[in-house]
Formats: structure tokens, C-alpha cells, sequence
């Protein structure tokens, strides 16, 4: 699987306006807490400045004039200032994790309602793994912004402030000096973040590629061991995995330098002071009398250099934070921005208790918006008839499931319901009438219960154990060590596919529809499973409208009118027998599955006689 990271996925603005207005609005909702959490910071900020100035006190008032008394004091005063220092930094820390969470929270939130809401074509073009990165990863990396980003910047700005606020108070000789460092220090830092502007990026882009890689290859992981792949598939994980490892290890050496060099400008300014302030405190003894460098002036800038430079570090640290954060939301929000969604009617008509008239209308629809898949379709199902539609792979049997359930929408003509038009009716009212069972069936981790209810409160257990008992899924479900209540794990893997298919029967029938839609739903199920199903349906069918995509035709040769379809159009409809006399495109299909079942029959019957 090779990986390419194109230039323009991976460059791009350290800083996006446009991006960071729209995360702020994540903010209002808590702009009290924001707003509080700023001024302790700024508070909290100004408490580390102060210590420096108490010890000039220290020094300069009470330790060279032996004032013990003195001393004691303003030892007390810096206690009392390092205890509130150490209070405002406890709600600092709180309050900025507090309001990380809630708007991680409702980013994450809003992200998976917009996911539920979009069309089945969004999932088609976007791998789970790169959708699950965005939910996960790329919220993740908003947090940091939000937690430890924005407010604490805030904090190391006004660090910085208060300190050269208190050193030019000291000396603007002295303070002076230590600048002097200052164009080095930029100069190191627009280095670093020229180096490291890329690698965030990237690091995102393949991260998406890994969880997108490994959600496919676990899936499919039987594929790959029945195929001897797994040789194949280590080595496509170890060309992503190993490009992301090199830009990490890219990112780490840009740090690697940068944190060095900030402590070298540091030593240089320390060591500036001692040489400017030492020789003036030596030789110009009278700079003391008229409030010249002092002994504590001196002790103090050396503590106010070492302060000075640590929020500076920790501002290159939110220049991280603020890269990937970028990088993180440009991808949030072009899902969240993405429009493949099925647009809604301003003022839906409301279908009540339906009859259940299905009417296709000359129906033409195309996944691409070019190539047709169906073509001039059209077709009516009676209230409490059953419709087979029957043809070729690739006909557009799905299709017409796809468009009656409105996961897309025809290209041209109409699809109806009493009457109806689809897009005149939400697609919640829609849905609540038609139940589908699919030939891939889907169970959620969780109890059988759960699996048949989907968390609806109005099914009750026993009507779970009604639909259960219709398709004869009570059977196998009794005989579990839990019996409802029994864990049918990931993707129902406790289970075996003739009892997964049973459990989505009978999924179906708890809801109670007017239309039931069965797509193939007998495809993979043994003779037996399937004699049981249809038994239990019969019945149940009457009354209601159903259509029946079916692959053996043996299955639906009751069927009120059989649709087949060939490369999109309708070539044939009536009732078996009538097609049958007919001769045409269904009589070879039938007469193909007939001799398949008679070859197969003398093949058992001749292992059997052997």
C-alpha cells in the first residue's frame, strides 16, 4: 500500500484567522469560566515576578544591615505570596482542564451528529479509520489548545511582562543587558518553527492512513490469513508506519536543537549579568549610595533571567500546540462543512398510519451523477403486496432499496409512498415505516435485547420475544447461557451467520412496519434457516407491503409480481408462472439456478453412494 503525502496536504498556515475564530466560538458558552480563568493566570503570572523583588528586599534591607527582625517579615510575606501562587495555580490548572473537557465535548459531539446525519455517499468515499481519527485524535489535539493553550498563553505573555516590568524597576542598565540576547532568541525561534511547520501536518495525515489501515486489515484480517497476505499487508504497515515514525522523529530533533539553544541564550544572558552587574558592584562602590546595582539587584536578575526564559520555552511549547491544533481542525471542520447530506423538506408532510403504495415513476439514478444504474424505472406495489425484484449482479436491485429508504436521491423522476413524495416527507417519518433486512447483516456489541430493541423503549421484552418466536430465532436464543441477555459481542462474532441473520428477522418484525424490505436476506443462510424464515413469514407478510430482492428464485415464486431487471431497466414483470410461460430473460435465470441445484444434488447424492 503505498503512501503519498502530497505538498499541499502537508503545508500550510502555523496560524489560520479564519480557523481559530471559528474554534473560539466553542468558547462563548463558557466565557465566564474563560474570562475567570484569565485573570487568575494573570494573577498567578505576577506571583512568580514578585519572588525576586522580595529576596532584593531581603538582601539589600535586612541581611546587609543584620535586621533579623526585618527578616523574619518579608520571609513571611514570601511564604504568604508562594502559598497563593501555589492556590492560584491549583484553580488555574483546574479551570482551564474544566473547560477543555466541556468544549472537547461538544466539538466531539457535534462531530458525530453531523456524521449521523450525513448520506450513505459521505461513507462510501471515506475510510472508518480516517473518520474515527477525526472523532478521536484530532479532538484530542484541540484539547491541548483549549485546556492548555489559549488561557496559558496568556499567562506566559503576562509572565514576561511582569518581569521586565520589575527589571527595568531594578536597573534599565541590567535589564538591558539581559535583551541583548533577544534578536538570537527570535532568531532561533522562527528557525524552529520554519523547520517544524510541515511535520504536524503530516504526522496528522498519517496517522488518518494508519487507523484507516488497521480498521481494514483487522476486518479483514480472515482475508489475509486464508490468502497467506499477512506478509503483504506487514510490509504496507511498515512503509506507513515508518513515514510516520520519520516525521515524528523529524519533529523531535527540530526540539532536540531548539530547547539547547534556548538554554545556551540563557547561559549568555546570565553570564552577561555576572560580568555587567559583578564589575559594576566591584569597582563603583558609590552606584550603591545612588541606587546603582546592588548585591540583591544583582541576585534577582539572575533569578528574573532564568523565569524570563521559561515562558518563552513554554510559548514555543503552544507553537506546537497551536500547529497541530490547526492541523487538527482544518480536518474537524471539513467534515463538519461537508454537505452530502439528504436535504430535508422546510415543511415536511406528515404520512400518519400509511397504506403502504409504493409507486416508482420513471426513476433514473446514478451514484456518479453520470453513469446510469437505473433507467426509466417504473413500477407500483399495492398496499399489502409482495414484490420480488430479481436480475443479473449489477442490475440495480440495491439501488431501488437505496432510493425507497432515501439513503440517496433519483436523478430524475419520482418515488412515492400513499402518494407521497419522498422528498416532501422527513426522512425519520420515513424510515419509522419500513424495516429492511439486509444480506450483510450488522449487529452492535451488546445483549440480543439490545440487538433486536435498538435501545427503543417502546418495544417491550415481550414484543422482542414475540418477533423473536416468529422467525424462529427463540430456538437458538433459548439455548444461550444468557438466553436474551447473552453478549453476542463485536459484529455478532458469539454467533453463527444463520443465527445473526435470524436475530436481524426478527429486528425487522419488532418495529412493525408497513412496508418490510428483504435484500437478499436468505443469500447466506443454509436450506434449513431458510425454510424456517420463510415459514414464519408467510404469515406475517400478509397485510403488509414488501419488497423482496431475492437471489434464489425458488424463494419467491409467490410473489404477487416479479420485477426483473436488467442493466437498470425493467425487461420483464408478472408472476412466476406467467414469466415462466414467457421464456425470456427470468426463464434462464431459473433454468441456470435449477440445473446448478440438480448438479449439485447428484454430486451429494453420488458422495453419498460412495
Amino acid at each position: 500500500m503505498a503512501v503519498d503525502i502530497h505538498e499541499e496536504e502537508i503545508l500550510g498556515k502555523a496560524y489560520d484567522g479564519r480557523l481559530m475564530r471559528r474554534l473560539i466560538q466553542y468558547l462563548k458558552p463558557y466565557k465566564i469560566q474563560v474570562a475567570i480563568g484569565v485573570l487568575i493566570t494573570i494573577a498567578y503570572s505576577g506571583m512568580g515576578p514578585l519572588r525576586p523583588y522580595l529576596t532584593k528586599i531581603a538582601i539589600d534591607s535586612y541581611i546587609e544591615k543584620g535586621n533579623s527582625a526585618g527578616l523574619f517579615k518579608i520571609i513571611l510575606v514570601l511564604f504568604v505570596v508562594i502559598f497563593f501562587q501555589a492556590m492560584l495555580r491549583y484553580a488555574s490548572a483546574y479551570l482551564t482542564q474544566w473547560i477543555g473537557q466541556k468544549t472537547i465535548y461538544d466539538i466531539r459531539m457535534e462531530i458525530f451528529r453531523h456524521l449521523e446525519k450525513l448520506g450513505v455517499k459521505y461513507f462510501d468515499k471515506n475510510p472508518v479509520g480516517r473518520l474515527v481519527t477525526r472523532v478521536t485524535n484530532d479532538v484530542e489535539a484541540l484539547n491541548d489548545l483549549f485546556s492548555s493553550g489559549i488561557v496559558m498563553a496568556f499567562g506566559d505573555v503576562f509572565t514576561i511582562i511582569w518581569i521586565l516590568t520589575f527589571m527595568f524597576s531594578l536597573s534599565v542598565k541590567l535589564a538591558l543587558v539581559t535583551l541583548t540576547v533577544l534578536p538570537v532568541l527570535f532568531y532561533i525561534t522562527l528557525l524552529f518553527r520554519k523547520k517544524v511547520r510541515s511535520s504536524y501536518r503530516e504526522i496528522r495525515v498519517l496517522i488518518a492512513r494508519i487507523n484507516a489501515f488497521l480498521q481494514e486489515h483487522i476486518t479483514g484480517v480472515m482475508v489475509d490469513q486464508i490468502y497467506n497476505r499477512e506478509g503483504r499487508a506487514f510490509n504496507s504497515f511498515d512503509e506507513v508506519d515508518g513515514k510516520l515514525k520519520d516525521a515524528n522523529v523529524r519533529s523531535v530533533f527540530y526540539y532536540a536543537l531548539f530547547y539547547p539553544g534556548v538554554e545556551l541564550t540563557s547561559a549568555i544572558a546570565v553570564g552577561l549579568i555576572i560580568w555587567f552587574g559583578g564589575t559594576h558592584l566591584v569597582s563603583e562602590e558609590f552606584f550603591r549610595v545612588h541606587g546603582g546595582i546592588s548585591l540583591g539587584i544583582l541576585i534577582a536578575f539572575l533569578q528574573y533571567t532564568e523565569q524570563f526564559f521559561t515562558p518563552i520555552r513554554d510559548l514555543s511549547e503552544k507553537y506546537n500546540i497551536l500547529q497541530t491544533a490547526m492541523a487538527s481542525s482544518e480536518r474537524i471542520f471539513k467534515v463538519i462543512d461537508d454537505k452530502t447530506v439528504i436535504p430535508e423538506s422546510e415543511s415536511p408532510e406528515q404520512l400518519g398510519e400509511i397504506k403502504g403504495k409504493i409507486e416508482f415513476k420513471d426513476v433514473s439514478f446514478a451514484y456518479d451523477g453520470e453513469n446510469m444504474v437505473l433507467k426509466n424505472v417504473s413500477f407500483t406495489a399495492n398496499p399489502g403486496e409482495t414484490i420480488a425484484i430479481v436480475g443479473a449482479t449489477g442490475a440495480g436491485k440495491t439501488s431501488i432499496v437505496n432510493l425507497l429508504m432515501r439513503f440517496y436521491d433519483v436523478s430524475s423522476g419520482g418515488v412515492f409512498i400513499d402518494g407521497h413524495s419522498l422528498k416532501d416527507v422527513s426522512s425519520a417519518e420515513l424510515r419509522r415505516n419500513i424495516a429492511i433486512v439486509m444480506q450483510d447483516m450488522f449487529l452492535f456489541s451488546g445483549s440480543v435485547h439490545y440487538n433486536i430493541a435498538l435501545g427503543d423503549e417502546s418495544i417491550t421484552f415481550e414484543k422482542v420475544k414475540e418477533a423473536a418466536s416468529l422467525v424462529g430465532a427463540d430456538e437458538f436464543i433459548d439455548r444461550l447461557p444468557a438466553k436474551y441477555e447473552e453478549d453476542v459481542k463485536e459484529r455478532g462474532a458469539a454467533l453463527s451467520t444463520g443465527q445473526k441473520q435470524l436475530i436481524s428477522f426478527a429486528r425487522a418484525l419488532a418495529h412493525d412496519p408497513r412496508i418490510l424490505v428483504l435484500d437478499e436476506a436468505t443469500a447466506n443462510i443454509d436450506t434449513e434457516t431458510e425454510q424456517l424464515i420463510q415459514k414464519a413469514t408467510t404469515n406475517l407478510l400478509k397485510g403488509r407491503t414488501s419488497i423482496v430482492i431475492a437471489h434464489r428464485l425458488s424463494t419467491i415464486q409467490h410473489a404477487s409480481k416479479i420485477i426483473v431487471l436488467h442493466k437498470g431497466e425493467i425487461r420483464e414483470q408478472g408472476r412466476h408462472q406467467e414469466l415462466i410461460a414467457l421464456g425470456g430473460i427470468y426463464y434462464r435465470l431459473y433454468q441456470l439456478q435449477y440445473k446448478d441445484q440438480e448438479r449439485l444434488s447428484n454430486r451429494l447424492r453420488s458422495s453419498a453412494v460412495k
